[in-house]
């Protein structure tokens, strides 16, 4: 991988991420660096789902695969935040 395909990563990742952690509602116990590792992930795994589904690449915007990534982040966004949640 390029290091512009590694920046790009990046930038998609924080937009993923943030846009996941939006979608769960509530609070979340995690850090910003933790919702954009989430977010990089969930932007990888969700590209590489669209593109075995065949809507990776379509005329226009890509939505479906955005949301598949959103999907993702959220995912896990509220995975993570259950497991470092404070024990009661």
């Amino acid at each position: 991988m390029e290091i512009s395909g590694i920046i790009s990563a990046i930038v998609i990742g924080i937009i993923i991420g943030v846009l996941g952690r939006l979608v769960v509602p509530g609070r979340q116990h995690i850090g910003i660096l933790w919702t954009i590792l989430i977010g990089i992930v969930a932007a990888l795994v969700g590209a590489a789902i669209a593109s075995a589904l065949g809507v990776a690449d379509t005329k226009g915007v890509d939505w479906i695969e955005w949301l598949i990534q959103i999907a993702l982040a959220a995912v896990g966004v509220a995975a993570l935040d259950r497991a470092k949640a404070p024990r009661r």
